[in-house]
């Protein structure tokens, strides 16, 4: 692979209809180029293209993302050729796709995936509002796994969630990363990839690493106020083991439960500052075991105790 295959642009056409897609395409062939060819959209589509893009090329895979106000379909006649797989994920509206313009084969709703190989790129059709993300990847890798059958589910399937937090940070990273760490961001997406064909996660790859400890933060962030988060309801849920989740964190130079317990004391720092409640309700809010086991810990943290950082933000 050459190291110089990567690139990225974002655009933002929402209130910009009339030039938005001329400019979408204009990047799209300047940083993504022909390997990854753009379909031919309906005249509607043209004439009202008010959508929020973010791609990115990482040598042989693209990631895009999508939140368009506006409807999207492509146009009628023979689809390009395009030795793909592609994961479409859609966290809002939906995403059709058939062998003609006007038919539907098979519809990716809200809080679902669809992943697939496919010689030729499909027809599409997005109704307004919709946000998804597809990413295609070399079909090479998975002539095994996928052959002619495809693998669908729910968005919130362990791999999947793997798969997405970490194309969300190679697209993110990816402008500051070396050639070494391009190619293991693309082998990683593959690799994760792979995981979601096979439904299972491979816990001896530590390339994965990165990516599932992000997917645990990402969890652990939404449930911090709840009794039972713990490294093994975080493992349970992304179906590994807690000692696999462990050594992802410390790979990072993390532990899951330190990681839990920095993210409760920013909240309750927060909830000091903010709110009105006393020490010992936030103590609780935030599933410390009491008061005096709070104030160590923030003590610790902080260098004082809760009172004293509450008197002070007055």
């Amino acid at each position: 692979m050459d190291d110089s295959g990567t690139a990225s642009f974002s655009l933002d056409s929402r209130r910009a209809a009339t030039t938005g897609r001329d400019d979408f395409e204009r990047s799209w062939r300047t940083h993504v180029g022909d390997e990854f060819p753009l379909p031919r959209f309906s005249a509607a589509t043209v004439a009202d293209f008010r959508v929020r893009f973010r791609a990115a090329k990482v040598h042989d895979v693209a990631l895009t993302t999508v939140d368009g106000a506006s409807a999207a379909k492509t146009a009628e006649g023979p689809v390009q050729d395009s030795d793909h797989v592609r994961l479409w994920l859609v966290h809002r509206g939906a995403w059709a796709l058939g062998s003609r313009r006007n038919s539907v084969e098979h519809t990716v709703v809200a809080g679902g995936f669809l992943l697939r190989h496919a010689a030729r790129m499909p027809h599409f059709a997005l109704p307004p509002h919709t946000r998804a993300q597809c990413i295609v990847l070399p079909a090479a890798p998975f002539a095994r796994t996928l052959a002619s059958r495809e693998v669908t589910g729910r968005a919130d399937a362990a791999e999947v969630r793997l798969l997405a937090a970490h194309a969300t940070m190679v697209e993110e990273a990816l402008p500051d990363l070396s050639p070494a760490g391009v190619r293991a961001a693309r082998d990683t997406l593959v690799e994760l990839a792979t995981a979601v064909a096979h439904r299972g996660f491979d816990e001896v790859n530590t390339r994965l690493s990165p990516a599932l400890a992000q997917a645990a933060k990402n969890l652990a962030e939404r449930r911090l106020a709840d009794a039972d988060l713990s490294p093994s309801t975080l493992a349970r849920e992304l179906n590994v083991s807690v000692r696999t989740l462990q050594r992802a964190f410390a790979a990072g130079g993390e532990s899951v439960t330190a990681y839990i317990r920095e993210k409760r004391l920013e909240l309750a720092r927060q909830a000091l500052s903010a709110s009105r409640l006393t020490v010992s309700e936030i103590a609780a809010r935030w599933q410390f075991a009491d008061s005096s086991h709070f104030s160590r810990a923030f003590k610790r943290r902080y260098g004082l105790t809760p009172t004293e950082y509450a008197r002070q933000t007055l």
